[in-house]
C-alpha cells in the first residue's frame, strides 16, 4: 500500500503543503449546525378539512383525463383556507398538477396518479430551470410556483409513464429509443438554443421553449416555495429530473422512494435552496441519486444563490451515477452540507461521493461534512472530485474552488479505487480535504490524485493497510 502513495506524490503537481490533523475545521462541533438546520426547517400543518377528488368528478379508470378536476379541487381547498386534497385508492390519469397555498396533496395507499405522455398536457409553458438555466418550458408534472405551506404526501404512487417510445427518446441517444431522423433535445432549437440564451443572458421571459423545442419536463418541481414537504410517496418513470426544488426555503423530503432509470433521471436535485432535509429515502435512478445544484454558468453567477444548509441522512442509494453528488450545475456556490448514516450499494452505482465542476461553472463548494456511510460496492471510486467535468464544453475562465471537505467513518467493500481527485493544473482549486477513520476494502487500483493542495488522511485503511499521510 506504500506504492499507492508513491503514485500520489508523483502525480501531485502543486506544491505539497503538510498540515496538522485539523480538529474538524472548527473548534466547535459542525454537526451542531446540522441540528440547527433541521430545527429551523421545522414542520408544517394543515387545516383539518379533506377534499376527496372523486366527490368532485375524478374517475379512477386510468383512462379519463382528470387534470381539470384535480386542479379545481386544489384551488377550492386553498381558497377555503387550505387542507388536504385526497387522491383515494384507484388509478387516475392526469396532466400537469399545479399547487396552491396551504394544500396537502395526499396520494392514499393503493392510489396511483398516472401522468399523460402527451406533451400538450403540460402546456402552457411555465417558468422553470432546465439543467440550471432559467426558461419557460413544459410544466413539470407536479408544479408549484411561489407557494407557501404545501405538501405532497401519502403512501401512493405517482408514475410519469416515461419510456423510450415517448419522453426518453428526446435525449437523442439510441440507448433510449432515439433513431436517426427523430427530434431530440440536441436539435438546434433545443438544448443548444437554451445554452445560447444563457451565454447571451437573454431575458428569461424571452426564453420560450416548450412545444417544438424537445426539452423534457421535470416530474416534481417546487419553484420559489417556502415551507414545503414531500413525504412517503413512490415516484416512478420520470421524463427528466425527478424531484427538483428550485430557490426554495425550509424544505423536507422524507421517506420517498424513487424508481426511475431513464436518462437524466436524477432522484433529488435541490437547486439554490436553503434549509433542506432529505431523510429516510430510497433512490434507484438512471443518473445521480441526490445532486445539489446552484445554477449553470452565467445564470448561476447572475443569480448568485448557493445551495446551502442541507442535511442528508438515513438514505439508501442503489443504481445511479453517484450516491451524493455536488454539481455540476453549481456556479452559484454550495456550502454547509451534511451527509450521514447512508447506505450505498449496487453494481450499477458508479460512485459514492462525487463533486463535479469545471472552469465554465466556477463557484465555491465548501464546508461539506460526511460521516458514517456504509458502501457495499461501486463501479469506480468511493470519493470522486473532478474540476474538469464534461470537457466537451470547452475551456472557460471561471476557476472553481472545492475546499473544506471532511469525510469520516466510511466503510466500503468493493471499488475500482478509493480516491479519484482531479484538480486543474496550475490552480489551487481542490484544497483542505480531510479523510479520517475510513476503511476501503476490495480496492483494485491505486488512488489517482492530481493538482490537490492540502490532503490529510488519518487512520485510513485501504485493503486493510493503514495510511496516515498529509500532502
Amino acid at each position: 500500500m506504500k506504492q499507492i502513495f508513491k503514485y500520489i506524490i508523483l502525480t501531485l503537481f502543486v506544491p505539497a503543503l503538510f498540515i496538522k490533523c485539523a480538529n474538524n475545521n472548527t473548534q466547535n462541533d459542525p454537526w451542531k449546525t446540522a441540528n440547527n438546520i433541521v430545527e429551523t426547517i421545522g414542520s408544517i400543518s394543515f387545516k383539518d378539512t379533506t377534499y376527496n377528488i372523486t366527490k368532485y368528478g375524478a374517475i379512477a379508470d386510468g383512462k379519463t383525463l382528470n387534470t381539470s378536476v384535480i386542479n379545481a379541487v386544489i384551488e377550492m381547498c386553498s381558497v377555503n383556507g387550505g387542507g388536504t386534497v385526497l387522491v383515494p385508492e384507484g388509478t387516475y390519469l392526469t396532466g400537469a398538477i399545479h399547487f396552491e397555498d396551504s394544500v396537502n396533496l395526499k396520494i392514499d395507499k393503493g392510489a396511483t396518479l398516472l401522468f399523460s405522455v402527451d406533451p400538450k398536457d403540460y402546456l402552457p409553458v411555465v417558468k422553470t430551470s432546465w439543467e440550471g438555466i432559467f426558461c419557460y418550458n413544459y410544466s413539470p408534472l407536479i408544479y408549484a410556483y411561489g407557494k407557501k405551506n404545501i405538501a405532497l404526501t401519502g403512501e401512493g404512487t405517482v408514475n410519469g409513464m416515461a419510456i423510450p417510445e415517448n419522453w426518453w427518446r428526446l435525449k437523442g441517444k439510441t440507448k433510449y429509443g432515439w433513431k436517426e431522423g427523430m427530434e431530440s433535445q440536441l436539435d438546434s432549437v433545443g438544448q443548444p438554443l437554451l445554452n445560447q440564451y444563457n451565454k447571451n443572458q437573454t431575458k428569461v421571459e424571452d426564453r420560450q421553449m416548450g412545444e417544438g423545442h424537445y426539452l423534457r419536463p421535470h416530474f416534481i418541481q417546487f419553484f420559489e416555495c417556502t415551507n414545503a414537504l414531500i413525504e412517503g410517496i413512490t415516484v416512478e418513470d420520470s421524463p427528466f429530473w425527478v424531484i427538483h426544488p428550485v430557490l426554495c426555503e425550509n424544505l423536507t423530503i422524507r421517506g420517498v422512494t424513487v424508481n426511475s432509470n431513464g436518462p437524466n433521471n436524477d432522484g433529488c436535485d435541490p437547486e439554490s435552496c436553503k434549509n433542506v432535509l432529505i431523510e429516510n429515502c430510497i433512490f434507484n435512478t438512471g443518473d445521480d441519486c441526490i445532486a445539489l445544484k446552484s445554477g449553470r454558468d452565467d445564470d448561476g453567477r447572475a443569480m448568485n444563490r448557493p445551495i446551502e444548509n442541507v442535511v442528508i441522512r438515513n438514505c439508501t442509494m442503489k443504481n445511479g451515477h453517484g450516491g451524493v453528488v455536488l454539481g455540476s450545475e453549481i456556479s452559484g456556490g454550495c456550502k454547509n452540507i451534511f451527509v450521514e448514516n447512508c447506505e450505498m450499494n449496487s453494481p450499477e452505482l458508479d460512485r459514492a461521493i462525487r463533486i463535479k465542476t469545471n472552469n465554465n461553472r466556477g463557484g465555491v463548494t465548501e464546508n461539506v461534512y460526511i460521516r458514517n456511510l456504509n458502501v457495499g460496492q461501486v463501479k469506480e471510486a468511493i470519493v470522486r472530485i473532478n474540476c474538469s467535468y464534461d470537457s466537451k464544453e470547452g475551456q472557460g475562465n471561471f476557476i472553481p474552488t472545492v475546499q473544506n471537505i471532511f469525510i469520516s467513518n466510511v466503510q466500503s467493500q468493493k471499488a475500482q479505487m478509493a480516491l479519484k481527485l482531479d484538480g486543474l493544473e496550475g490552480e489551487n482549486c481542490i484544497k483542505n480535504i480531510h479523510i479520517e477513520n475510513c476503511s476501503f476494502n476490495g480496492v483494485k487500483e491505486d488512488n489517482v490524485i492530481k493538482y490537490v493542495e492540502s490532503l490529510n488522511l488519518k487512520s485510513v485503511h485501504i485493503n486493510d493497510e493503514l495510511i496516515n499521510e498529509s500532502l
